[in-house]
């Protein structure tokens, strides 16, 4: 059975009432003082906690799908379907993917048949959301992603036009389901292009790790997953290979939320020629180590630099400012990370441009971020140019 499905949790689900119904059961003849009615009474105590939280678990996992396979939960990349790998001598592909049968490669749902509100029907009409995985023709690494195509790709009259493009970044350890089911993010940009208020804009939607379970931060890690480069150099690559979309940076924009929102800051701030605006919701302003990310930045003479240069504000004291519009969400409460962007916010100078979604209070949940996905969407609307050049034009 599989980690998220159904029949899964409801075993698991059957298992837990069993084992409180043999409790209530087998309690009065754990009621003794020896070792063996002690021994009962912890090991009767700790199955049904077990089965208990269990349960819960899969619950919770099932609806947010912070992991989609055992593999993904155990750290197997191998078989993940988000892992890192690599392709061989003569043109052999590992598991992880292979890049001659493209660099956009269709896929299995995904968790995308259990997303709801999607577009329904001709998708000429109301658009199109398709799983799919890209693989990175420069870090031989593979991540999952659905692809939002609005109605007008499909029209006659846009059968030459390029259109922009907005990468959507999830949270960690969160992955695309949430970025479609819980943030609802095609649903919003799919209301606000009919209704006018956004111009036809494709949105590709990612998880920021390219190695789970490990949290690699949109990091070039010495001697590990170069995250960076991935999002940085071959997600545009790939994209640009299979969808009619624009490669002037103009028509590119980043945004995500939490972890994803910190690697939209980083990204649009490093790689200015390849993302022209960012929107982060509950970002951090620097990277640092952790339990979930390892050693970042390596053990070389260059480590200090590397962590310095992955701190936004350092870089914007000490670096020269990118030509790049950003725009951060954040809560005046429930929010621990109110201070720090202010600060972020007080250190951009020109020629960066930076704007803010202040809500009263908020906390770091999905309830706050849906409030400012409409805003974060116009907002970046505003900053991408639609693309003049056509199919068949560079």
């Amino acid at each position: 059975m599989g980690l998220t499905s159904r029949s899964l949790l409801y075993a698991m689900a059957a298992v837990a009432v069993a084992c409180v119904g043999l409790t209530l059961w087998l309690w009065p003849r754990f009621a003794g003082r020896g070792p063996r009615a002690l021994l009962g009474r912890l090991g009767s105590i700790a199955a049904t906690q077990l089965t208990i939280v269990a349960a819960l678990g899969l619950a919770v996992n099932a609806n947010f799908q912070f992991y989609g396979s055992w593999h993904e939960l155990l750290g197997l990349y191998d078989d993940a379907p988000a892992a890192a790998g690599k392709w061989g001598e003569g043109g052999m592909a590992g598991p992880a993917g292979d890049p001659s049968k493209g660099l956009v490669q269709a896929s299995g749902p995904d968790g995308l048949d259990k997303v709801h509100g999607l577009p329904k029907g001709p998708p000429d009409q109301v658009g199109k959301v398709e799983a799919v995985r890209i693989v990175g023709k420069r870090t031989r690494a593979v991540d999952p992603a659905y692809v939002y195509l609005p109605p007008q790709y499909f029209q006659p009259q846009y059968a030459r036009q390029r259109f922009p493009v907005i990468v959507a970044l999830s949270g960690y350890p969160g992955g695309t389901f949430l970025l479609a089911q819980h943030l609802r993010l095609p649903q919003t940009a799919a209301g606000l292009i009919r209704a006018g208020r956004m111009q036809p804009t494709v949105i590709v939607m990612l998880r920021p790790t390219i190695a789970p379970p490990r949290d690699t931060q949109c990091v070039d890690v010495p001697g590990g997953p170069q995250a960076e480069t991935f999002f940085a150099r071959d997600v545009p690559d790939a994209l640009k290979s299979h969808y009619r979309i624009g490669h002037d940076p103009g028509g590119w924009g980043v945004l995500g939320y939490s972890s994803g929102g910190s690697c939209a800051l980083q990204l649009s701030m490093r790689h200015d020629r390849t993302y022209t605006a960012a929107a982060a919701l509950s970002p951090d302003y620097k990277v640092s180590n952790d339990p979930t990310t390892g050693n970042l930045f390596g053990d070389g003479r260059d480590r200090v630099r590397r962590r310095q240069e992955h701190d936004l504000v350092w870089r914007l004291r000490h670096l020269p400012a990118p030509q790049v519009s950003v725009l951060v969400g954040t809560s005046r409460t429930g929010e621990k990370n109110y201070p720090a962007a202010r600060a972020f916010l007080a250190a951009v100078r020109p020629p960066m441009k930076a704007d803010a979604v202040v809500l009263d209070h908020g906390s770091h949940n999905f309830a706050t971020w849906r409030r400012e996905v409409p805003s974060a969407l116009e907002w970046m609307d505003k900053r991408l140019t639609f693309p003049e050049d056509v199919v068949g034009n560079s």
